[in-house]
C-alpha cells in the first residue's frame, strides 16, 4: 500500500515522503496514529506542500540553533556534585545534570538527548560537553564540576 507520511517515522522516512508499506502496518498503525495518510491521485500536491513546509521549518530551526549555540558559548557553567577527598565523584555526571546546570546558569532550555558526553565525567574539574542542536550546528560547552 502506498502512503504519504505526515510525520517522521524512524526507519521509514520523513514527512512528505511517499512510501510503500504492508497493508496491515498502514491500516493498523500508521494511519490510526496520524503518522500517514493513504496515497491517492492528488497526493503529489499534498506531498509537495508538506515538503515545502518542512524546508521552511528547517531553515527557521537552523537560525534558532545558531542563536542557541551563541548563547551557550557565552555561559560559564558550573555544576556542584558530591565528591570524595581526591575529587572523585560519588557516581557520575549525567546528561540531565548538564541540562539542569545550563538552565541554572541562565542558559536556554535543552533536551537531554541533544547533550553528548564523550566519556563519563567522574571527577571534579573542567570537562568539554558537546550539544547537538541541529544536524548542521553543534556547540561545545566547558563544564566546571566542583565538589559540594
Amino acid at each position: 500500500m502506498k502512503i504519504l507520511l505526515t510525520q517522521e517515522v524512524t526507519g521509514l522516512g520523513s514527512a512528505g515522503d511517499v512510501v510503500e508499506v504492508r497493508d496491515g502496518y498502514a491500516r493498523n498503525y500508521l494511519v490510526p496514529q496520524g503518522l500517514a495518510v493513504v496515497a491517492t491521485r492528488g497526493i503529489a500536491k499534498q506531498a509537495a506542500e508538506i515538503k515545502r513546509a518542512r524546508a521552511a521549518r528547517g531553515a527557521r530551526d537552523l537560525a534558532h540553533a545558531q542563536e542557541i549555540a551563541g548563547a551557550l558559548k557565552a555561559l560559564d557553567i558550573r555544576l556542584t556534585a558530591r565528591a570524595g577527598k581526591e575529587g572523585r565523584l560519588f557516581g557520575s555526571v549525567t546528561t540531565g545534570d548538564v541540562v539542569a546546570a545550563v538552565q541554572a546558569s541562565g542558559g536556554p532550555a535543552l533536551d537531554k538527548r541533544t547533550v553528548v558526553l564523550s566519556a563519563p565525567i567522574k571527577s571534579t574539574g573542567k570537562a568539554d560537553v558537546t550539544v547537538s542542536l541541529h544536524p548542521e550546528v553543534t556547540a561545545t560547552l566547558t563544564l566546571e564540576v566542583v565538589a559540594g
